[in-house]
Protein backbone atom coordinates (compact mmCIF):
# COMPACT_ATOMS: atom_id res chain seq x y z
CA UNK A 1 0.00 0.00 0.00
CA UNK A 2 1.36 3.39 -0.82
CA UNK A 3 0.04 5.79 1.86
CA UNK A 4 -1.00 9.25 1.43
CA UNK A 5 -2.82 12.25 2.81
CA UNK A 6 -5.94 10.51 1.11
CA UNK A 7 -5.60 7.85 3.93
CA UNK A 8 -5.85 10.20 6.84
CA UNK A 9 -9.26 9.65 8.92
CA UNK A 10 -11.07 12.64 9.69
CA UNK A 11 -9.68 14.66 12.76
CA UNK A 12 -12.27 16.29 13.86
CA UNK A 13 -12.08 17.13 17.46
CA UNK A 14 -8.63 16.43 17.67
CA UNK A 15 -6.16 18.94 19.10
CA UNK A 16 -2.59 18.85 17.59
CA UNK A 17 0.50 20.58 18.77
CA UNK A 18 3.60 21.33 16.08
CA UNK A 19 6.30 23.16 17.01
CA UNK A 20 8.46 24.96 14.14
CA UNK A 21 4.97 24.91 11.94
CA UNK A 22 5.43 28.69 10.32
CA UNK A 23 7.38 27.02 7.80
CA UNK A 24 8.49 23.70 5.89
CA UNK A 25 7.62 20.94 7.00
CA UNK A 26 6.04 21.98 10.13
CA UNK A 27 3.71 24.22 7.83
CA UNK A 28 2.91 21.55 5.51
CA UNK A 29 2.00 19.42 7.99
CA UNK A 30 -0.27 21.65 10.13
CA UNK A 31 -2.17 22.33 6.68
CA UNK A 32 -3.42 19.03 6.23
CA UNK A 33 -4.12 18.38 9.73
CA UNK A 34 -6.06 21.54 9.82
CA UNK A 35 -7.87 20.57 6.47
CA UNK A 36 -8.44 17.52 8.11
CA UNK A 37 -10.67 18.60 10.81
CA UNK A 38 -7.70 19.05 13.58
CA UNK A 39 -7.36 21.90 15.78
CA UNK A 40 -4.00 22.74 15.06
CA UNK A 41 -1.61 24.72 17.80
CA UNK A 42 1.19 26.12 15.57
CA UNK A 43 4.06 26.39 18.33
CA UNK A 44 6.73 28.94 16.51
CA UNK A 45 9.72 31.51 17.91
CA UNK A 46 7.98 33.64 15.57
CA UNK A 47 4.42 34.50 16.33
CA UNK A 48 4.27 37.28 13.40
CA UNK A 49 5.39 34.46 10.63
CA UNK A 50 3.29 31.96 12.23
CA UNK A 51 0.20 34.04 12.22
CA UNK A 52 0.75 35.10 7.82
CA UNK A 53 1.32 31.03 7.76
CA UNK A 54 -1.76 30.27 9.67
CA UNK A 55 -3.64 33.48 7.49
CA UNK A 56 -2.32 31.37 4.46
CA UNK A 57 -4.20 28.13 5.15
CA UNK A 58 -6.98 29.53 6.45
CA UNK A 59 -7.40 31.16 3.26
CA UNK A 60 -7.14 27.18 1.67
CA UNK A 61 -9.25 25.71 4.33
CA UNK A 62 -12.18 28.08 5.29
CA UNK A 63 -12.91 26.06 8.14
CA UNK A 64 -9.25 25.41 9.10
CA UNK A 65 -9.15 25.97 12.96
CA UNK A 66 -5.40 26.78 14.01
CA UNK A 67 -4.39 28.37 17.19
CA UNK A 68 -0.85 30.26 16.56
CA UNK A 69 1.34 30.44 20.01
CA UNK A 70 4.97 31.94 20.95
CA UNK A 71 7.20 29.23 21.66
CA UNK A 72 11.16 29.17 21.80
CA UNK A 73 12.32 26.07 21.96
CA UNK A 74 15.68 27.18 22.93
CA UNK A 75 14.25 28.85 26.51
CA UNK A 76 13.24 26.86 29.17
CA UNK A 77 11.58 29.88 30.61
CA UNK A 78 9.13 29.98 27.43
CA UNK A 79 8.72 26.34 27.05
CA UNK A 80 7.00 26.50 30.37
CA UNK A 81 5.45 29.71 29.79
CA UNK A 82 4.18 27.92 26.50
CA UNK A 83 2.74 24.90 28.42
CA UNK A 84 1.17 26.08 31.61
CA UNK A 85 -1.01 28.50 29.36
CA UNK A 86 -1.68 25.90 26.78
CA UNK A 87 -2.98 23.61 29.01
CA UNK A 88 -5.24 25.88 30.64
CA UNK A 89 -6.85 26.45 27.61
CA UNK A 90 -6.64 22.67 26.00
CA UNK A 91 -6.69 19.83 29.15
CA UNK A 92 -6.02 17.19 26.48
CA UNK A 93 -4.20 17.59 23.97
CA UNK A 94 -4.25 14.64 21.25
CA UNK A 95 -0.78 15.00 19.40
CA UNK A 96 2.51 16.69 20.08
CA UNK A 97 4.81 17.03 17.21
CA UNK A 98 8.16 17.75 18.03
CA UNK A 99 9.44 19.13 14.46
CA UNK A 100 11.06 22.30 15.24
CA UNK A 101 14.89 22.00 14.79
CA UNK A 102 18.23 23.91 13.43
CA UNK A 103 20.65 22.58 11.63
CA UNK A 104 24.49 22.67 11.50
CA UNK A 105 24.83 26.21 12.93
CA UNK A 106 28.33 28.04 14.11
CA UNK A 107 28.11 27.51 18.05
CA UNK A 108 25.84 29.68 19.70
CA UNK A 109 24.54 29.20 23.53
CA UNK A 110 20.93 29.07 24.35
CA UNK A 111 19.23 31.45 26.91
CA UNK A 112 19.82 29.08 29.40
CA UNK A 113 23.62 28.01 28.51
CA UNK A 114 23.24 25.24 26.27
CA UNK A 115 25.01 24.26 22.78
CA UNK A 116 22.10 25.52 20.09
CA UNK A 117 21.35 22.04 18.81
CA UNK A 118 20.87 19.91 21.67
CA UNK A 119 19.15 22.42 23.54
CA UNK A 120 17.02 23.19 20.51
CA UNK A 121 16.10 19.70 18.68
CA UNK A 122 16.87 17.70 22.24
CA UNK A 123 16.40 19.32 25.49
CA UNK A 124 14.04 22.13 24.41
CA UNK A 125 11.79 18.97 22.99
CA UNK A 126 12.40 16.86 25.76
CA UNK A 127 11.41 19.40 28.33
CA UNK A 128 8.29 19.97 26.61
CA UNK A 129 7.29 16.44 26.34
CA UNK A 130 7.51 16.54 30.29
CA UNK A 131 5.16 19.41 30.67
CA UNK A 132 2.63 18.46 28.01
CA UNK A 133 2.46 15.26 29.59
CA UNK A 134 -0.16 15.34 31.79
CA UNK A 135 -2.60 16.78 29.22
CA UNK A 136 -1.81 13.72 26.98
CA UNK A 137 -2.27 11.56 29.34
CA UNK A 138 -6.34 12.52 29.34
CA UNK A 139 -6.37 11.83 26.07
CA UNK A 140 -8.03 9.07 24.90
CA UNK A 141 -4.97 7.69 22.17
CA UNK A 142 -2.39 10.46 22.27
CA UNK A 143 1.19 10.18 20.61
CA UNK A 144 3.99 12.04 20.64
CA UNK A 145 6.07 12.35 17.38
CA UNK A 146 9.50 13.26 17.41
CA UNK A 147 11.40 13.92 13.75
CA UNK A 148 14.84 12.99 13.86
CA UNK A 149 17.21 12.98 10.31
CA UNK A 150 18.88 9.82 8.35
CA UNK A 151 22.30 11.76 9.93
CA UNK A 152 21.24 10.68 13.47
CA UNK A 153 23.34 7.01 12.10
CA UNK A 154 26.33 8.84 12.23
CA UNK A 155 25.66 10.39 15.29
CA UNK A 156 27.74 9.98 18.79
CA UNK A 157 26.55 11.40 22.35
CA UNK A 158 29.63 13.17 23.82
CA UNK A 159 28.43 12.98 27.64
CA UNK A 160 32.25 14.39 28.52
CA UNK A 161 31.30 17.13 25.82
CA UNK A 162 28.20 17.04 25.40
CA UNK A 163 28.00 21.06 25.06
CA UNK A 164 30.67 20.87 22.81
CA UNK A 165 32.86 23.39 24.95
CA UNK A 166 35.99 21.45 24.33
CA UNK A 167 35.81 21.23 20.52
CA UNK A 168 32.79 22.01 18.37
CA UNK A 169 32.17 20.75 15.21
CA UNK A 170 28.31 21.97 13.44
CA UNK A 171 28.12 18.54 11.77
CA UNK A 172 28.93 16.77 14.31
CA UNK A 173 26.69 18.10 17.20
CA UNK A 174 23.67 18.13 14.78
CA UNK A 175 24.07 14.55 14.39
CA UNK A 176 24.55 14.04 17.70
CA UNK A 177 21.05 15.95 18.20
CA UNK A 178 19.29 13.90 15.76
CA UNK A 179 20.77 10.74 17.44
CA UNK A 180 19.27 12.18 20.63
CA UNK A 181 16.11 12.55 19.31
CA UNK A 182 15.34 9.09 18.91
CA UNK A 183 17.11 7.59 22.02
CA UNK A 184 14.04 10.26 23.09
CA UNK A 185 11.90 8.68 21.20
CA UNK A 186 13.16 4.99 22.50
CA UNK A 187 13.18 5.82 26.12
CA UNK A 188 10.30 7.28 26.27
CA UNK A 189 8.05 4.22 24.66
CA UNK A 190 9.85 2.04 26.97
CA UNK A 191 8.51 4.05 30.38
CA UNK A 192 5.45 5.03 29.20
CA UNK A 193 3.25 1.46 29.44
CA UNK A 194 3.36 2.00 32.95
CA UNK A 195 2.25 5.46 33.58
CA UNK A 196 0.59 5.95 30.51
CA UNK A 197 -0.66 3.16 28.59
CA UNK A 198 -2.72 5.29 26.15
CA UNK A 199 0.35 7.61 25.19
CA UNK A 200 2.43 6.24 21.89
CA UNK A 201 5.85 7.02 20.97
CA UNK A 202 7.01 7.22 17.18
CA UNK A 203 9.48 9.21 15.36
CA UNK A 204 9.96 9.67 11.64
CA UNK A 205 12.46 11.82 9.37
CA UNK A 206 11.53 13.42 6.27
CA UNK A 207 14.62 12.15 3.99
CA UNK A 208 15.74 15.35 1.55
CA UNK A 209 13.23 17.46 1.22
CA UNK A 210 13.24 20.96 0.34
CA UNK A 211 12.97 24.00 2.80
CA UNK A 212 15.12 26.57 4.70
CA UNK A 213 16.42 24.57 7.47
CA UNK A 214 19.54 23.98 4.92
CA UNK A 215 20.23 26.98 4.36
CA UNK A 216 20.06 28.72 7.53
CA UNK A 217 23.35 28.06 8.86
CA UNK A 218 25.54 29.08 5.57
CA UNK A 219 23.31 32.38 6.31
CA UNK A 220 24.78 32.85 9.73
CA UNK A 221 28.52 32.27 8.68
CA UNK A 222 28.09 34.24 5.03
CA UNK A 223 29.17 31.18 3.20
CA UNK A 224 29.11 30.18 0.00
CA UNK A 225 27.87 26.62 0.86
CA UNK A 226 24.75 28.27 0.86
CA UNK A 227 24.01 27.94 -2.88
CA UNK A 228 25.21 24.06 -2.90
CA UNK A 229 21.98 23.14 -0.50
CA UNK A 230 19.53 25.94 -2.71
CA UNK A 231 20.72 23.72 -6.26
CA UNK A 232 20.44 20.38 -4.16
CA UNK A 233 16.56 21.50 -2.96
CA UNK A 234 15.95 22.40 -6.86
CA UNK A 235 17.28 19.85 -8.70
CA UNK A 236 17.36 16.91 -6.11
CA UNK A 237 14.96 17.60 -3.15
CA UNK A 238 11.18 16.18 -3.03
CA UNK A 239 9.14 18.67 -2.22
CA UNK A 240 8.35 20.10 1.87
CA UNK A 241 4.70 18.83 0.92
CA UNK A 242 6.27 15.08 0.48
CA UNK A 243 8.79 15.47 3.26
CA UNK A 244 6.36 16.12 5.59
CA UNK A 245 4.22 12.49 4.88
CA UNK A 246 6.24 10.72 7.55
CA UNK A 247 5.34 12.74 9.75
CA UNK A 248 1.67 13.06 8.99
CA UNK A 249 1.90 9.29 9.05
CA UNK A 250 2.78 8.47 12.42
CA UNK A 251 0.77 11.50 13.88
CA UNK A 252 -2.88 9.83 12.18
CA UNK A 253 -2.54 6.68 10.87
CA UNK A 254 -4.48 4.21 13.27
CA UNK A 255 -2.30 1.03 12.43
CA UNK A 256 0.65 2.84 13.49
CA UNK A 257 2.43 1.64 16.70
CA UNK A 258 4.65 3.12 19.62
CA UNK A 259 8.14 2.84 18.74
CA UNK A 260 7.99 2.96 14.74
CA UNK A 261 10.06 5.12 12.89
CA UNK A 262 8.75 6.40 9.63
CA UNK A 263 10.62 7.71 6.44
CA UNK A 264 10.60 7.58 2.69
CA UNK A 265 10.61 4.91 1.17
CA UNK A 266 12.97 5.48 -1.88
CA UNK A 267 16.71 5.05 -2.53
CA UNK A 268 18.17 5.69 0.12
CA UNK A 269 15.47 6.87 2.36
CA UNK A 270 15.42 10.39 0.46
CA UNK A 271 12.24 10.16 -1.39
CA UNK A 272 9.27 8.52 -1.40
CA UNK A 273 6.06 7.55 0.62
CA UNK A 274 6.52 6.68 4.04
CA UNK A 275 6.88 3.62 5.25
CA UNK A 276 8.41 2.38 8.37
CA UNK A 277 12.23 1.92 9.03
CA UNK A 278 15.11 0.50 10.81
CA UNK A 279 16.53 3.15 12.91
CA UNK A 280 20.40 2.78 14.05
CA UNK A 281 21.63 0.12 16.79
CA UNK A 282 22.67 2.85 18.54
CA UNK A 283 19.56 4.61 18.74
CA UNK A 284 18.04 1.75 20.74
CA UNK A 285 20.50 1.37 22.81
CA UNK A 286 18.88 1.53 26.59
CA UNK A 287 22.37 2.40 28.80
CA UNK A 288 22.72 5.45 26.76
CA UNK A 289 19.32 6.27 26.14
CA UNK A 290 18.58 5.98 30.20
CA UNK A 291 22.12 8.03 30.71
CA UNK A 292 20.78 10.69 27.93
CA UNK A 293 17.45 10.84 29.59
CA UNK A 294 18.72 11.54 33.51
CA UNK A 295 21.46 13.87 32.06
CA UNK A 296 18.61 15.25 30.29
CA UNK A 297 16.23 15.63 33.95
CA UNK A 298 19.19 17.30 35.59
CA UNK A 299 19.61 19.80 32.28
CA UNK A 300 16.00 21.28 32.01
CA UNK A 301 15.04 20.34 35.29
CA UNK A 302 12.16 18.91 33.80
CA UNK A 303 11.66 15.28 35.87
CA UNK A 304 8.76 13.03 34.12
CA UNK A 305 8.33 9.17 34.44
CA UNK A 306 11.29 7.92 36.38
Amino acid sequence: MVWSIKDIPDQSGRVFVVTGSNSGIGLEAAEVLAGSGAHVIMACRSAGKAKDAADRIKKRHARASIDVRSLDLSSLASIRSFSEALTKDHPAIDVLVNNAGIMAIPRALTADGFEMQIGTNHLGHFALTGLLLPALAKAPRARVVTVSSTVHRMGRIAFDDLMGERRYDKWSAYCQSKLANLLFVHELHRRLPKAHPNIASLSCHPGYAATNLQTVGPKLEQSWTGRIFETGNTLVAQSAASGALPTLRAATDPTAKSGEFYGPRGPFALWGAPVIEKAAARSHDEGIARQLWERSMDLTRVRYLE
